[in-house]
């Protein structure tokens, strides 16, 4: 296997920059930079680093061996000084030295897969915990990372093995003197993972919305002050607000961390009826966009809607500045209060929130649970224990495409390209 370099910290001028080698090559890489004596495992230290008898930095070296390190194989990491000069020359270096080559995208954590020391689930969870934006985000990604997914489809494989074991008892062993029913055990069995994987599979909608990010719009009628109050929201001027209506013919986004949740603010076309081909063009894709949301904000201005609130909506008045009550993006009247309603209805849905966070997952779930279910009808009515057994088998099967363990190929691909090179 090669030998692969790359900077692991972000490109540009930095204090401190980290480059990465991996692979049976890796610890005489270092000693070919003109480091004679390598520090000991784990332990990190000081060295001049050299390109023959040109000094290129003073870097901190710190070495890992194989089976304890995040690819699993013998791993260095120089901590430069972080100029860009500096990098350069470091990798122009490495790029001469024979069995190395640069890393391509993703390429250590593939390694990390491929030598067992990840599984799909947690490689997903390690490319959240890099995008994550908020403190939620950030949190469910570690959940995933540490293994939360991979222990519990242990324990759901642990009982779908036992289950099939006792089907496969009844085909195998049918002439000798074996337990024949073991119908009570296994349905029991099969009710107690249905009932599992189905909660996991509700929560999931919830942890995807983490993940992704909730979506708020504010409704109401033209002049109702949508603009102004998602100016307000924002901190800026992103929608532009003028007292001629129709102003607002496309849905503008505001990207938001509240309480710690990523949630995204649409600025949508005002409701009325209009002659208007482009303002109805902009109040159909504000209807259209408003249905999708996990939440509305109503503005009341007497005006007649469109649109009917939903029970977990929230209404509020329009234009407090001038009645008295309610909400004002002009002078922030009651925005507190409002951001507050935002966040406690966001806060109370995430409570909800499953281990299971991308459709992949779910889609894994659902194929494994509509198995099951086939093999219990199996159990239950004329216990055609081949029939059921096949079913579970491909339960099983389910389960190990969502860690990883079988049938994954096809996805690699697309998961590693959105990593950097450096990891």
């Amino acid at each position: 296997m090669d030998t692969i370099y790359a900077l692991a910290s972000a490109r540009g001028r930095a204090g401190v920059s980290v480059l990465r080698i991996s692979g049976p090559e890796a610890h005489r890489a270092v000693s070919s930079l003109g480091v004679r004596s390598l520090p000991p495992m784990r332990q990190a230290a000081l060295r001049k680093i050299y390109d023959e008898d040109r000094l290129l930095d003073e870097a901190l070296i710190l070495l890992f061996g194989r089976g304890a390190s995040f690819t699993g194989e013998d791993v260095a990491e120089l901590h430069l000084h972080g100029s860009i000069a500096t990098v350069s020359a470091v990798l122009r270096v490495l790029s001469t030295r024979s069995g190395l080559r640069m890393a391509e995208a993703g390429e250590f954590t593939r390694r990390a897969l491929e030598n067992g020391c990840l599984d799909l689930a947690q490689v997903e969870g390690l490319a959240d915990l890099i995008d994550a934006e908020t403190e939620s985000q950030r949190r469910q990604a570690l959940r995933v990372l540490s293994g939360a997914i991979g222990q519990k489809v242990d324990g759901w494989r642990h009982n779908l093995i036992r289950a099939a074991a006792l089907i496969e008892a009844t085909i195998d062993f049918a002439d000798e003197d074996v337990p024949v029913d073991v119908t009570p055990e296994v349905g029991a069995l099969l009710t107690h993972l249905i009932s599992d994987l189905n909660q996991e599979v509700e929560g999931s909608h919830v942890a995807e919305r983490i993940r992704d990010g909730f979506e708020v719009a504010i409704i109401g009628a033209p002049n109702a002050g949508k603009s102004t109050l998602l100016n307000a929201l924002a901190g800026r001027e992103a929608a532009i607000t003028s007292d001629i209506a129709g102003t607002t013919r496309d849905v503008i986004e505001v990207r938001m961390d509240m309480s710690g949740l990523a949630v995204t603010l649409l600025d949508t076309a005002g409701l009325r009826e209009t002659e208007d081909r482009v303002e109805k063009i902009g109040i159909f894709r504000a209807m259209d966009r408003a249905a999708q949301c996990d939440l509305r904000v109503f503005l009341d201005d007497g005006s007649p809607l469109m649109l009917a609130p939903k029970d977990d909506d929230i209404v509020v008045r329009a234009k407090a500045d001038l009645v008295g009550e309610g909400v004002s993006g002009l002078t922030g009247q009651g925005v507190d209060v409002l951001v507050q309603q935002i966040e406690q209805r966001l806060l109370k849905r995430s409570s909800g929130s499953g281990t299971i966070t991308r459709e992949r997952h779910r889609l894994a779930l659902v194929s494994a649970i509509r198995a099951m279910e086939s093999a219990q009808e199996e159990v239950k009515a004329d216990f055609r224990a081949e029939v059921a057994a096949e079913h579970l088998r491909h339960a099983l099967r389910n389960l190990d495409v969502l860690v990883g363990r079988v049938d994954v190929e096809d996805l690699l691909g697309e998961i590693f390209t959105s990593f950097c090179i450096g990891k």
